[in-house]
């Protein structure tokens, strides 16, 4: 259980450089986790959430305006989404049972994730593919696109490494996918959300404090992407000592906050003039500046102290964040440069997961964590 908490974590996921879009999708099957569905997938482009599926629901659920101009063009879009989805749901289920047999395990809580996408630069026109699978926290196995083999990490995984790798009309459905089919339906997201997704907002700075000799906080309120960054200062330096920089945080209304804590105890009043609190966003060049004044800081000892709001946006995001369930299908990725570090038991997962490009009829995946064909 300790294990879903990380999913506070998960909008601290480094973002890509500007230029650099990506289209991932998450898929989670579940064993015994009370009050969370077995199956939960999403979909996110530039990490942004753009849909939700779950298999209490059994709906699949927009999460972005663009979204309901692909169902302008193609009217079935929304039902080969749902459709495609139900079919991994069932395909998910058999591959956790599979796994707990590979791990020599019966009952217990026990997750199965697979993370895929691609990634598309759109100065160089690059793309790459990524396909991760994970076990219980830990990685089971992964393609490796340059020499289009796969990778397993665990003993466990090995028989579906040889399955998969000699299986090559599989890998070329691979190739082709993460080469074209993915980039092509990034390219038409990224298109289609120029005026949602790519919008730039910037927030609202405030400067608080429980009491006098408490560390005065920066809140940072109302911003989007959240490709962003916010820090002390003390001059022109960065600080990083007596700093506690929160994660990022969503909004209700898809809006971001995060906040940043600075110790001031050991500050000579006279100098806090030379502190500031800085907001960067990503693609904006000038930045949002707060400097340290007393006189604009908010205290619990003060009347005007948004005490409520601000407590309420907080309970809001965090509930929010729970909420959408769909985001809790990357509960277990650990956070790297690469991407996730999780465990995908998917020999089954194979065939119907690539939903871009929605394939029906090819149930090879059904059978791939099977040791025999």
């Amino acid at each position: 259980m300790m294990k879903l908490l990380t999913i506070l974590f998960l909008l601290g996921i480094p973002s890509a450089a500007p230029e650099l879009h990506s289209l991932k999708y998450f898929y989670t099957a579940s064993s015994q986790v009370p009050n969370f569905p077995e199956f939960v997938a999403v979909g996110l482009v530039d990490e942004v959430q753009i849909n939700h599926y779950d298999s209490n629901t059994k709906r699949f659920t927009p999460k972005q305006d663009l979204l309901k101009k692909f169902k302008e063009d193609d009217p079935t879009y929304w039902d080969r989404y749902t459709a495609s989805f139900m079919e991994s749901q069932q395909t998910f289920k058999g591959n956790i049972e599979i796994a707990k047999q590979r791990f020599n395990q019966t009952g217990g809580v026990h997750v199965f994730q697979r993370m895929y996408g691609c990634e598309w630069d759109d100065e160089t026109d690059e793309v790459n593919g990524l396909d991760q699978y994970g076990y219980d926290g830990e990685d089971f196995i992964s393609l490796d696109m340059k020499t289009e083999t796969w990778i397993a990490p665990v003993p466990q995984a090995v028989i579906t490494k040889h399955k998969w790798d000699n299986n090559k009309t599989y890998i070329a459905q691979k190739k082709q996918y993460f080469t074209q089919i993915c980039p092509e339906w990034l390219k038409k997201y990224v298109n289609y959300g120029k005026s949602s997704l790519m919008r730039k907002e910037l927030p609202s700075v405030s400067l608080l404090q429980k009491t006098p000799s408490s560390p005065v906080t920066c809140h940072a309120t109302g911003f989007y992407p959240d490709k962003a960054n916010l820090f002390w200062k003390k001059g022109e330096e960065e600080l990083h000592e007596n700093v506690d920089r929160g994660e990022i945080l969503p909004n209700h209304d898809g809006t971001f906050q995060m906040s940043v804590v600075l110790d001031l105890s050991s500050v000579k009043a006279e100098e806090w003039g030379r502190y500031s609190c800085v907001f960067h966003l990503a693609g904006v060049k000038e930045d949002v500046l707060k400097p340290l004044d007393k006189h604009q800081i908010l205290t619990n000892r003060r009347p005007e102290f948004p005490t409520g709001a601000i407590i309420g946006d907080i309970v809001v995001a965090v509930a929010a964040l729970l909420a959408v369930t769909g985001i809790i299908g990357i509960i277990i990725w650990r956070r790297n440069k690469d991407g996730f570090k999780h465990t995908h038991t998917s020999e089954t997962s194979s065939s119907s997961g690539e939903i871009p490009a929605v394939k029906r009829g090819t149930g090879e995946a059904q059978s791939m964590l099977k040791p025999t064909g």
